[in-house]
């Protein structure tokens, strides 16, 4: 069923927890019902396509329509020896697809667990954690654009990159299911972070004990939205130069890194941040988080100004210090 709602709060749609309104907001349930709204010419301009809106700061009211997806199943559409392959729409919460796979034993979404947001989201942010990225799942990706065409682009049409797809910069696309390709064969990855040390309390390595131990270092680092409005990470780790790196390792021995490729190396961006003096910090109610100073929070009663005037602060802190540029991972809307 579509669902038409007039001068509608997004409270509940973003996990910043910023109170603002749309003057439209259109929620569809198949393919054939966004169909429908395309040629009942529903969607009018401005337009915004959310998912749980975990990756997004609103800074004031949005003055068009938003839209939301509630296409949900998960089907299997091949299946062999090694792998399966699973039709997901849009509109499924990520982290119950990953406790799905999890469940029956399928290999490849388990570091991904406990990461906010829906499905087709997912492969807009091309989303990853603790070594992991769902652009390593993904076979294709199910589309429709606002003139009605449909299209399915394959793993090497999206455009993946870090926190990157080609969907970011398609106008009016809409992404309604998505191909993943799950494993069936002990594969895992456990050498980012802390999660190879917090395994050795426990007496085997299993699916279901890798996606605790990533749930339960998630939640010792990252705020509960609903206890104070955040969304996970708000900046992305920078990719530097190998000569940059080895430049500020001998004034920063401490530095942590991760090599990317033989002359690029990622450095976190939460470790500047807090090198910075930023952990726990705030500007009125816009404050950097204690435990994780990759993320910022809402200590209550926030704008979306707000949080962007924080941002601009710490990005400049660690530009003076480390003349590095750090850039938000979420996208800012109005």
């Amino acid at each position: 069923m579509i669902h038409v709602y007039e001068n509608y709060s997004l409270l509940a749609h973003n996990t910043f927890g910023i109170d603002v309104k749309t003057a439209r907001f259109l929620e569809y349930e198949t393919v054939n019902e966004l169909r429908e709204l395309i040629q009942q010419k529903q969607i009018t301009q401005p337009c915004l396509h959310i998912g749980g809106g975990s990756n997004l700061l609103f800074k004031n009211d949005y003055p068009g329509v938003i839209l939301h997806s509630r296409i949900t199943g998960i089907e299997v559409v091949e299946e062999n020896e090694e792998a399966v392959y699973l039709r997901v729409g849009s509109g499924v919460v990520w982290d119950d697809f990953v406790a799905y796979c999890v469940a029956r034993n399928w290999y490849g979404a388990e570091n991904l667990t406990d990461i906010p947001g829906e499905v087709g989201a997912s492969a807009v942010q091309n989303i990853g954690a603790y070594g992991a990225e769902v652009k390593d799942l993904i076979v294709s990706v199910d589309t429709i654009n606002l003139q009605g065409e449909e299209r399915t682009y394959t793993n090497a049409e999206c455009g993946f990159s870090y926190r990157q797809s080609i969907f970011k910069q398609l106008q009016n696309t809409f992404v309604t299911q998505v191909v993943f390709k799950l494993g069936k064969s002990e594969r895992f990855l456990l050498d980012y972070g802390t999660i190879r040390e917090e395994l050795k309390q426990y007496p085997a390595v299993t699916l279901a004990v890798v996606r605790e131990v990533v749930r339960k270092i998630r939640s010792s680092k990252l705020p509960d939205p609903k206890e104070q409005g955040n969304a996970g990470s708000f900046f992305m780790n920078p990719v530097v130069p190998r000569a940059v790196f080895d430049s500020l390792k001998i004034q920063y021995p401490a530095m942590p890194h991760y090599d990317v490729d033989a002359d690029r190396v990622k450095i976190p961006a939460g470790w500047m941040i807090d090198q910075c003096g930023w952990k726990g910090k705030a500007i009125g109610a816009a404050g950097v988080h204690d435990k994780q100073a990759l993320v910022l929070v809402n200590r209550g009663g926030a704008t979306g100004e707000d949080i962007l005037r924080l941002s601009a602060a710490v990005q400049q802190s660690v530009l003076d210090k480390f003349g590095i540029a750090i850039s938000p991972e979420v996208k800012a809307v109005g």
